[in-house]
């Protein structure tokens, strides 16, 4: 007998998502809530986080740093964990201060992402603009690695 199915119970969850948006005051919190739920959906609530701590604040550097505010986020389950990549047309790279000013309100914020991401970097875009990247691994590997 045939039967039913809703489109988007048959189809496979989807393995990206890609926003393109003006960040403003507001917005990390909007992106945190889509990336935890795509964290959930792929079964890697566990990293969430890192990936919620490290995505503020490369959309933090976005505000404060890209003169139009414009950027492009890509949220991406891998073969193992997840990669966030925020882009946007401004062409200078950001720097990780070395040794940020105590005193200071700001400075840290790629230092933090370095200390809660397994890997992160930053390259030039051609035509202009950069992106900004960090990947997030689970501790163990996943049921189906070979070895397990």
């Amino acid at each position: 007998m045939n039967e039913y199915f809703p489109s988007v119970l048959a189809s496979p969850v989807p393995t990206r998502h890609r926003l393109t948006l003006t960040a403003g005051e507001h917005s990390a919190r909007h992106i945190r809530r889509i990336a935890r739920g795509h964290l959930e959906d792929w079964d890697l609530q566990h990293l969430t986080d890192a990936v919620e701590l490290a995505l503020t604040e490369l959309i933090a550097n976005v505000v404060r740093h890209v003169p139009d505010r414009r950027c492009e986020v890509l949220i991406q389950k891998r073969e193992s964990g997840v990669r966030v990549e925020v882009r946007d047309d401004d062409n200078r790279l950001p720097r990780a201060a070395t040794a940020p000013d105590p005193t200071s309100e700001s400075g840290r914020g790629l230092l933090l992402v370095a200390a809660v991401t397994d890997r992160w970097g930053m390259s030039p875009v051609p035509g202009g603009g950069k992106t900004v990247w960090f990947e997030c691994l689970p501790d163990e590997p996943p049921p189906s690695a070979p070895g397990r």
